[in-house]
């Protein structure tokens, strides 16, 4: 297939004519065909594997891919292109569209070229010229009977996420939220009617999903109301990995409401749901897995982080305040709970490895982790965990992940006897800082870092330090978290709309990741 580029799509067999024709595979690329069509049907997280199974059992048999296939495979492909890979994703759904109208299939072009948009760097006035151009040409198609209602419904929902990315970049965001609100009910209204397919069902409960995030900061009753009919949509069609996006976002306005348990029964079943008993393909893409794991991390954790160690209180958030001294749990109760938040920053950490997965995650996942462990005394354990965080938020060039990973290396190496390595590194992440508006970062490190340094010159006092870093210093608590503070109608890694109360962390370049 030569009009393919290599790194546009790793099938490695001939297209268009030359073998077998469709029907006439063996069973076995016959059966590996019906798998992938079925799942990319129905928008498993699995389809781009079963390509690439289907293109095997293809090239053993001497057999060809038709146009249409070998479409749904770009697409397929191209919905996986995360971290490293992200920049691949625009030409591949831009391929793809130019196959499906050689097959004829005008409605999932349009997708196709939707994505493609969506996909790239450019959020300027030509991308949103394009979107609105795809729109009008998805109500043409749709009249004319060349686009089904499920295909016109998707390319109008992405429209309408691309608008929700960019309502906090408005003069009068709050305005614009309730203009979108209004066009997000008469799309659900409209697709309605339909919602007995499931090609319907799930474009409908995702504009459902995203009626109650951009909801949460104003009406969060309501907001509720619309994320919970969201993911009964994905169940009833049969497709739970849909909801997994909409269950991060309504545990995290559970959480906002004060439902923590509900929040966290909420989250570990989603992650239940991820590795089905069964032995079937799993039904999550592993950075979407990572994410429910931090979500439920922090959940867990909630309102009964009690301290640890010397009044240590858990890093970045309200719940590390007095306020969460009063819980009255025992001591076999915060066991537990420290237990099952380091499981579950173990399992994020082993998830985000690998360049499949966005650096953004997988540095926040080791900070994390790195972060518990040091609050338990397991320094020498987090000290790696933080060297990796550095080298992800360096990539990244991400100031304030890099300051507080490397205060947290510094606090560690203190603990462990090296001040000479903790004035260092204070003194590097005291120099980041000082390129902030807000001087009061930068001048706390600092004098810690000085305090280090003086400590480094003498054996006594390096002893002392060492002895006395049971829990973590004030000055780590209060560091601005990674990738800063999400807007109002934002989404953070955890889930939480930025509106709704304390919120950090906002999701690293997910304009592919949320494609229906």
């Amino acid at each position: 297939m030569r009009s393919r580029s290599p790194d546009e799509f790793r099938l490695g067999v001939p297209s268009y004519g030359g073998g077998p024709g469709a029907g006439d595979e063996p069973v076995e690329a016959r059966e590996q065909l019906h798998r992938a069509r079925r799942f990319t049907a129905e928008g498993h997280p699995a389809a781009g594997g079963a390509w690439e199974r289907a293109a095997t059992a293809l090239r053993r048999a001497g057999g060809t891919i038709t146009p249409g296939d070998h479409a749904d495979a770009l697409d397929s492909t191209a919905l996986d292109c995360r971290g490293r890979a992200r920049a691949a994703a625009g030409p591949l759904f831009a391929r793809a569209a130019d196959l499906h109208e050689r097959a004829g299939q005008h409605g999932k072009a349009l997708v196709s070229r939707m994505r493609a948009v969506l996909a790239g760097e450019d959020a300027g006035g030509t991308a949103r010229f394009q979107l609105g151009e795809l729109c009008e040409r998805a109500a043409v198609l749709y009249r004319t009977g060349r686009a089904t209602a499920g295909q016109a419904t998707t390319v109008l929902l992405l429209h309408a996420r691309a608008r929700a990315d960019r309502l906090d970049t408005l003069p009068d965001p709050a305005a614009g939220a309730a203009g979108l609100r209004e066009e997000l009910g008469r799309l659900i209204t409209s697709a309605a009617p339909h919602r007995a397919d499931p090609a319907v069902l799930c474009p409908l409960a995702d504009a459902r999903a995203l009626l109650g995030r951009i909801s949460a900061p104003d009406d969060p009753t309501r907001a509720l109301v619309h994320l919970r009919a969201a993911v009964a949509g994905h169940r009833a069609a049969g497709r739970p990995w849909g909801a997994a996006e909409h269950e991060l976002v309504l545990a995290g306005l559970l959480r906002a409401t004060g439902a923590h348990e509900e929040a966290a029964a909420l989250l570990r079943s989603a992650l239940r749901a991820a590795l089905p008993s069964d032995g079937s393909a799993a039904s999550l893409r592993r950075g979407d897995r990572a994410r429910l794991c931090l979500a439920l991390a922090r959940a867990v954790a909630g309102p009964h982080a009690a301290g640890r160690g010397r009044g240590g209180w858990r890093v970045g958030t309200e719940e590390g305040s007095a306020g969460s001294r009063g819980t009255g749990r025992g001591t076999d109760g915060r066991r537990r709970v420290e237990a099952e938040e380091v499981a579950l920053l173990v399992e994020a950490v082993r998830l985000t490895g690998g360049a499949a997965v966005d650096p953004c995650l997988g540095a926040l996942a080791r900070l994390r982790l790195g972060s518990a462990y040091a609050e338990l005394g397991r320094c020498s354990e987090a000290v790696g965990l933080f060297e990796e965080a550095l080298r992800g938020f360096a990539e990244d060039g991400d100031e304030a992940g890099l300051v507080r990973a490397g205060a947290w290396l510094a606090h560690s190496a203190q603990c462990l006897g090296d001040a000479g390595r903790a004035g260092r590194e204070y003194t590097r992440a005291a120099a980041r800082a000082g390129r902030w508006e807000d001087a009061r970062h930068a001048e706390a490190l600092g004098r810690v870092a000085a305090g280090a340094r003086a400590a480094a010159g003498s054996p006594e006092r390096t002893d002392r330090a060492g002895a006395g870093c049971a829990g973590p210093r004030s000055e780590l608590r209060g560091l601005p978290e990674p990738y800063g503070q999400p807007g109002r109608y934002q989404v953070n890694v955890y889930g939480d709309v930025g509106g709704t109360g304390r919120n950090t962390v906002a999701v690293p370049r997910t304009r592919v990741q949320g494609c229906v």
